[in-house]
């Protein structure tokens, strides 16, 4: 089966002529040989755009290799825009799996009959994707349900389609000094841990509840109930939610929904979830989001599908602030220096070649009105300047790009006039007044004095250890110096009795000519016992 599977895999290769990709001329002799002699070279023409190219190379090979390409249109920091702009199209349109399928999934993860779990469900899936497919149910207490199956057998797929991008990303690395630049393999193990995170829909259920947590009663956005009894690895069940689709503008015009306020309100979220929460839903596309548009001039976002989701640390999310501040002041040399200090980059790097690049990129951007300023761009390309330095891959810090670009595009797309600084600035603003505030540090100090009062006892006992630790081995190292002391005077008398001894011998040896040997040898052992005491 991996031979039939690596067989379409160069079949969609061949057919979009990906092989025209390789520039021929940087090559190494061998390649060029090589691909001279591919026999679709001479039979197969294409001259589509290279983007087009890929993505249909990705729709042919099916849904994990269509949401890899979804993935990797985000990472505009490796990719060309025309890549990117391509990939962005792909449409996980994958067919529903049999619903006897689902009921026995749903049957062995509770060990009895889906009639025992649900008074009513719905064979006819509400929608399929690559991973999972969902139907609508209704618990026996009353309340609307969906449930989320994962598919059968997806994981044996992943696995071996996973296997197959890892021996393509090697021998892109072989063949091509530029696609080194890229990081391939790097971009796969992401692309598989982001996956394999999907198919455990507990932890997908854990991220909902903690979104929902964070927004209980928030006038900006619905999150819907988890119904935990009903949840298992394969199987989750969560609130029914009823909304217009974010993308059905014309629908949202004619309830008369306020797009000013809800494009703000989009922003307002994920700068929310980001400095205040330190937790965001990292796959905002208008697939998995619905506005509730019952009270138009107050419109309220509804999200789903939580499979995806990102965290930052304190110190990332302060240097985040401190650096689009930095940014929008065009204090380049300030956005440089706070990138080696967060420890982007690495720490020999140069900060005045490093300003001098991100001056060189976003001077051009600065000259358009705010208005016009794409913020998720300006962070791409911050990105990739950051990349000639060799910036390490922050997994964090992608989601929240591709997040970033998700929620400015989906705004603009609700009201083409949207200033996302206007909007964001003051948020920023205000949470690093905060930060440094009186009430700020107060706040911190307290969420932290807990932490300090229950490690105090074990740092006090790591104190006492160590100060231990250093009086034994300042005793050990006394007791080793006077050891050391000890032999040197033993080896200093044993000089002396062996000089002795050898005057002793010679003496002896003399006695032959001179009849002394008696007295010799009696001045030589007299020497030597008064060495010795």
């Amino acid at each position: 089966m991996p031979l039939i599977r690596l067989l379409k895999i160069v079949a969609a290769i061949a057919r979009n002529r990906l092989d025209n990709l390789i520039d021929l001329d940087r090559s190494p002799f061998w390649l060029r040989c090589v691909l001279r002699l591919l026999p679709w070279r001479y039979v197969i023409r294409n001259n589509a755009p290279r983007g087009e190219r890929i993505r249909l190379s990705l729709e042919a090979l099916g849904p994990i290799f269509i949401k890899f390409g979804q993935i990797l249109s985000t990472r505009r920091d490796l990719l060309p825009d025309d890549i990117s702009d391509e990939l962005s199209r792909l449409q996980d349109d994958v067919p529903p799996f049999p619903a006897e399928d689902a009921v026995a999934i749903i049957e062995s993860a509770f060990a009895c009959g889906v009639d025992t779990q649900f008074a009513r469900f719905d064979r006819e899936p509400l929608a399929s994707a690559s991973v999972a497919q969902v139907h609508t149910a209704r618990l026996h207490t009353g309340e609307e349900v969906v449930v989320k199956v994962i598919r059968p057998g997806i994981e044996r797929v992943i696995r071996k389609d996973i296997g197959l991008m890892y021996l393509f990303a090697r021998l892109l690395i072989t063949l091509s000094k530029d696609a080194r630049r890229l990081r391939p393999v790097e971009v796969v193990a992401d692309y598989e841990r982001t996956i394999f995170d999907e198919l455990d829909l507990l932890r997908e259920a854990a991220n909902c509840s903690q979104l929902r947590r964070n927004f209980l009663a928030s006038p900006l956005l619905y999150v819907p109930q988890v119904y935990w009894d009903h949840c298992r690895t394969k199987v989750m069940v969560m609130e029914r939610i009823y909304g217009v689709p974010v993308s059905d503008i014309a629908t949202l015009q004619a309830k008369n929904v306020d797009m000013k306020k809800l494009a703000e309100r989009g922003v307002e979220i994920f700068f929310t979830q980001v400095f205040r929460d330190r937790f965001f839903h990292a796959d905002m596309h208008p697939g998995n989001i619905f506005i509730d548009a019952s009270n138009p001039q107050e419109p309220r976002y509804i999200g789903i599908d939580f499979g995806i989701v990102g965290t930052l640390e304190p110190e990332d999310q302060h240097y985040l602030a401190s650096n689009l501040l930095a940014f929008f002041r065009r204090d380049y040399r300030k956005v440089a220096q706070l990138h080696v200090d967060s420890g982007w980059v690495p720490r020999d790097t140069p900060v005045g070649e490093l300003e001098a690049g991100i001056r060189t990129v976003c001077e051009p951007i600065f000259e358009k009105p705010l208005k016009d300023i794409s913020f998720g761009q300006l962070l791409v390309r911050l990105f990739q300047v950051a990349r000639r330095f060799n910036m390490e891959v922050q997994p964090q810090l992608v989601l929240l790009e591709k997040t970033l670009l998700n929620v400015e595009g989906l705004g603009r797309q609700l009201y083409p006039d949207l200033d996302l600084w206007v909007t964001a600035q003051p948020y920023l603003e205000k949470w690093m007044r905060d930060q440094v505030s009186p009430m700020g540090i107060a706040c911190n100090i307290k969420e932290q004095s807990a932490d300090w009062l229950l490690s105090a006892p074990v740092m006090a006992q790591k104190v006492i250890s160590t100060v231990r630790t250093l009086v034994d081995q300042q005793q050990s190292f006394h007791q080793q110096q006077v050891l050391a002391e000890k032999r040197r005077v033993r080896q200093r008398r044993a000089g002396f009795v062996l000089l002795v001894a050898g005057i002793a011998v010679l003496a002896w040896s003399g006695s032959f000519v001179i009849n002394e040997s008696m007295s010799g040898l009696m001045i030589a052992v007299l020497g030597g016992w008064l060495i010795l005491r």
